[in-house]
């Protein structure tokens, strides 16, 4: 018994020796080599493009949240030079601008469709106007309506609120639509700051005030920045690497060839 398994260990090892001679690497095509090392960059790249682009969306999210219950502070510590980590909440005196507003149309707010309702303020110490985010409001688009909302107070006001960046205005064609209407409040698409400024012939401030919460007001008032949440940009950064690990794996496969024995 026993010869006969010492004599069958050495036919063992000619087999396996003879199944793995049956497969070689074959030597790839600089073509090949570059596409694939091409491939693996690029998918490597953008998975970290989403990751950082997580990043900055828990940032955004984090400084909104922390806004919301921070103490105010005094805007003119702030206005000219807001800081780029955090949007403060602050407190502001100054005035309205009679007659000097802008609707932005197409808002969505718990799926309903209306307009954001923006207004001009002169605040105190500050020759550059603050554009002040009054909220949202319901419109319905019927021909010959319009959105109905409160006029902005007059006279010395004090407003609180968060001093946060425009809102992102996206590609847009055909340039700005404000100098083609004469009447007040103006509709329109994009709250763009040099459009709005001109619109004015005055500077405007680098930030937008977003009013705090207030039943009375004829508002809604939610702020939330519109933006990709981060759990969806870090998927796409498994997608990325996935497609990197794929892409050499592929290569390997390809390359580790089975010849002919």
């Amino acid at each position: 018994m026993a010869s006969r398994a010492g004599a069958g260990a050495p036919a063992k090892r000619k087999y396996n020796a003879a199944v793995m001679a049956k497969r070689r690497w074959r030597r790839a095509s600089w073509l090949a080599i570059a596409l694939t090392f091409i491939g693996i960059v690029v998918s490597v790249r953008l998975g970290v493009w989403q990751l950082d682009r997580a990043g900055q969306a828990q940032a955004l999210l984090d400084a909104f949240a922390g806004a919301a219950t921070a103490t105010p502070e005094d805007f003119s510590t702030v206005n000219t030079n807001p800081p780029a980590d955090r949007f403060p909440k602050v407190r502001v005196r100054g005035h309205f601008l009679a007659d000097r507003g802008w609707w932005r149309d197409e808002q969505l707010n718990g799926g309903r469709v209306g307009v954001e309702a923006y207004a001009a303020f002169a605040a105190d110490g500050s020759d550059a106007l603050l554009l002040v985010d009054r909220g949202w409001s319901a419109w319905s688009h019927v021909p010959g309506t319009q959105p109905s909302m409160p006029a902005a107070p007059q006279g010395e006001v004090e407003l609180t609120g968060m001093y946060a960046p425009f809102p992102a205005s996206g590609l847009r064609l055909g340039g700005s639509v404000l100098p083609k209407q004469s009447a007040w409040p103006k509709l329109t698409l994009a709250i763009d700051r040099e459009e709005i400024a001109a619109d004015l012939g005055r500077p405007l401030l680098p930030r937008v005030l977003l009013l705090d919460a207030d039943a009375a007001s004829g508002f809604e008032r939610t702020w939330t920045p519109a933006l990709m949440p981060p759990e969806r940009h870090r998927a796409y950064a498994f997608q990325w690497f996935a497609f990197a690990l794929a892409a050499l794996v592929a290569f390997v496969v390809l390359h580790w060839k089975k010849v002919d024995s």
